[in-house]
């Protein structure tokens, strides 16, 4: 062919101004994990990840296994499911949530997605619009931030307070929002932080919400994971109060997050958003988007309604040894500090205290050197929004803790400042 080729439109000849880099959580995990000393003898350990289902003790219960193999010899559900999920799966999530609830969820409020960052990405599509924006917490969960930014929603941060349990600063909430805000999120249990609230303080972030028009997207995929002093109670409580996205999975409870069973559920006895129209925006989102597999959906009833208290039992008393063993070894470590021990999720949130140590210059190069230098991975807290912290795990073996947390103290003290 003579003459001058055309480009391919994805060609440019001038370079495209890129968007800063955002630390994804499993990003800088991978690739923590590969940068591990590879001569140490040690099995390199990662706190990095909130994936307890490695482990033997994390097993989910046999329940659920049988449930999903009978699903699927019946043959009955190999099938496309309906956009919101199947029937059985709705009424049974609907069910699962009203137990803590003073009024009753019908199937027509929940929508079964593909795990609970399918129901983040949902919620932010639903609620984008022109000059509209969402307000999330710091520290939190970036991958809102990350699909806020995908659909062209601006996001505002407010921060949580360590000092007073991780509670929403909620007179930063009120500074922060005006006449185009549309919604903030919260996430109960916390994530990163290990935090529970209390039905005061949830209280109050319902009448701060109705005092700015706002509705309160409640991340609760860690939902019944609590185990300290507090119960979990669920936003949707407050939905006489406030219109709720309540936002939730089967992954943390059960321990199978590859399985990507999610549900965005509104939580909303007045009737405001059906009105509004945000049901069927909530439709038309999930019309053309993937589904959650049907033989996993249609086990759902058997997971939620037959599981012993047995199983959940035993996997929080390992979660309460499991925080209680890491805040005690912590507080043995000067170089960081831990505002609380853990009551919920499977995290914990530590400061660095960069002053007592030489050659470090933040959670990130801390981060680096400790997985060249111990084979142990930790998350640097700059992927959940706040410089120089480190977000732990500690739900894996308790020999694996105890390891872990051992080489943590051996590298603080090898780089403490030398008086």
């Amino acid at each position: 062919m003579e003459g001058k080729l055309k480009k391919f439109g994805f060609e440019v000849s001038e370079k495209i101004e890129k968007d800063p880099p955002s630390y994804s959580i499993k990003g800088v995990v991978s690739f923590l994990n590969e940068i591990t000393n590879e001569d140490d003898r040690r099995l390199a350990i990662s706190l990095g990840l909130g994936d307890p289902s490695r482990f033997k003790c994390f097993r989910t219960t046999a329940i659920a296994e049988d449930a999903v193999i009978e699903a699927i010899r019946s043959a009955k559900f190999n099938f496309y499911a309906p956009t919101g999920g199947i029937f059985p799966a709705r009424k049974a999530i609907a069910e699962y949530l009203s137990n803590d609830l003073h009024y009753q969820l019908s199937p027509e409020d929940i929508y079964v997605t593909v795990g609970c960052k399918h129901a983040m990405e949902v919620t932010v599509k639903v609620l984008a619009r022109p000059e509209a924006n969402i307000l999330l917490p710091r520290p939190g969960f970036r991958n809102y931030e990350n699909f806020a930014n995908l659909h062209h929603l601006e996001f505002r941060l407010f921060d949580l307070l360590p000092e007073r349990g991780w509670e929403v600063d909620l007179d930063a909430v009120e500074a922060i929002a005006d006449e185009n805000t549309i919604a903030m999120v919260i996430i109960n249990p916390g994530n990163p932080c290990g935090s529970v609230y209390s039905y005061e303080h949830l209280s109050k972030i319902a009448e701060t919400a109705r005092k700015l028009g706002i509705l309160v997207v409640a991340d609760e995929v860690y939902g019944h994971v609590v185990f300290g002093s507090k119960p979990f109670v669920p936003m949707g409580v407050f939905g006489s109060t406030v219109p709720v996205f309540t936002l939730g999975s089967i992954s943390k409870r059960w321990m199978v997050p590859g399985w990507r069973l999610g549900w965005l559920a509104t939580s909303d006895p007045t009737g405001l958003l059906r009105k509004c129209g945000i049901a069927d925006s909530i439709k038309n989102v999930l019309d053309p988007a993937p589904l959650s597999p049907t033989f996993i959906q249609a086990a759902v009833p058997e997971i939620l309604q037959k599981t012993t208290e047995e199983f959940f039992s035993k996997t929080i008393d390992i979660l309460r040894a499991a925080s209680a063993l890491c805040y005690d070894k912590l507080e043995e470590i000067p170089s960081i500090t831990c505002p609380q021990k853990a009551e919920g999720s499977m995290f914990v949130l530590v400061k660095l205290n960069l002053s007592l140590l030489e050659d470090i210059e933040d959670d990130m190069e801390f981060c680096l050197k400790l997985a060249k230098e111990e084979s142990l991975v930790l998350l640097p807290g700059v992927t959940v929004g706040l410089k120089n912290w480190l977000r732990i795990t500690f739900a894996v073996e308790q020999s694996s803790l105890e390891d872990g947390l051992g080489r943590l103290k051996s590298f603080c003290e090898r780089h403490e400042k030398k008086p």
